[in-house]
């Protein structure tokens, strides 16, 4: 009884989730950035792909984006326009491409579904979806062949992953999700940098390991926490309805994540 009301409730946080980014969308569709969705294709599968490109005069590097737990939302996308804002191409595959009802993507499942998809994706499909992706950028004509990775909650988890797969990656930033396998840290060539919520047990408790184990393979591993933040703050700090500590937490982040692209 207990876990199906568990399984309710997750469902439940979901579908809020994914219904309560319209505050999002509108801030998407003011932008005066070119975006778009591309049809990234690989080994049989086709991964629809939105791209956005800065206001640039110049070539930009790539920052490829990795969607949270609940697929590609609104505020995904929302957030692929900030990320140009800033002066990147984002590059934002949406990793349940094909996987929907009548192979259809995020956009295709039931209300509070997506979760559970995305829960159960193949690693190595992930990794190479991912990878198509990132190949696909780096020949976009207007990007300079620099390409970092972020991502947020899960995709949080599957950032510090690719960094352990893709030898290329010039900074991997990794937004409140969990280290991999200390056995793959060794493959790590890039730096990576942590952004954690003080709130946020689950992560957390995982944290003091992880600094343990990238500094024993003798990798980079910088990590800031945003005391009185919750997970996911990087989306919910933003909302409408923000609490203080979610909204600093954000905004401080945020000038974190540019500081550290910029450098």
């Amino acid at each position: 009884m207990k876990r199906v009301a568990l399984i309710s409730l997750l469902i439940l946080s979901a579908s809020q989730v994914a219904s309560a980014q319209d505050w999002a969308r509108t801030t998407l569709e003011k932008s005066p950035r070119h975006r778009e969705w591309v049809t990234v294709k690989h080994d049989g599968r086709s991964v629809e792909t939105f791209v956005v490109y800065p206001e640039s005069k110049s070539k930009t590097p790539v920052v490829l984006v990795i969607h949270e737990i609940f697929g590609m939302t609104d505020w995904v996308q929302d957030l692929a326009d900030q990320v140009a804002a800033a002066g990147y191409i984002a590059v934002a595959p949406d990793l349940l491409s094909g996987m929907g009802p009548n192979g259809g993507r995020s956009s295709d499942f039931a209300e509070g579904k997506t979760m559970e998809a995305v829960s159960h994706l193949n690693p190595d499909q992930v990794t190479a979806d991912l990878n198509a992706a990132a190949d696909y950028a780096l020949k976009i004509p207007a990007s300079n062949g620099k390409l970092f990775v972020g991502g947020f909650c899960w995709g949080g988890g599957q950032t510090f992953r690719f960094a352990t797969n893709r030898s290329d990656l010039a900074g991997a930033f990794v937004f409140y999700g969990p280290p991999p396998d200390k056995d793959a840290m060794v493959r790590i060539k890039a730096p990576v940098y942590g952004f954690y919520a003080g709130n946020d047990a689950r992560i957390g408790a995982m944290i003091p390991d992880a600094v343990a184990q990238m500094k024993t393979a003798g990798k980079a591993y910088d990590i800031v926490t945003y005391e009185g933040a919750g997970h996911g703050f990087m989306r919910s700090g933003e909302a409408p309805d923000a609490k203080e500590a979610d909204k600093k937490a954000r905004t401080e982040a945020w000038v974190r994540w540019k500081a550290l692209l910029s450098k």
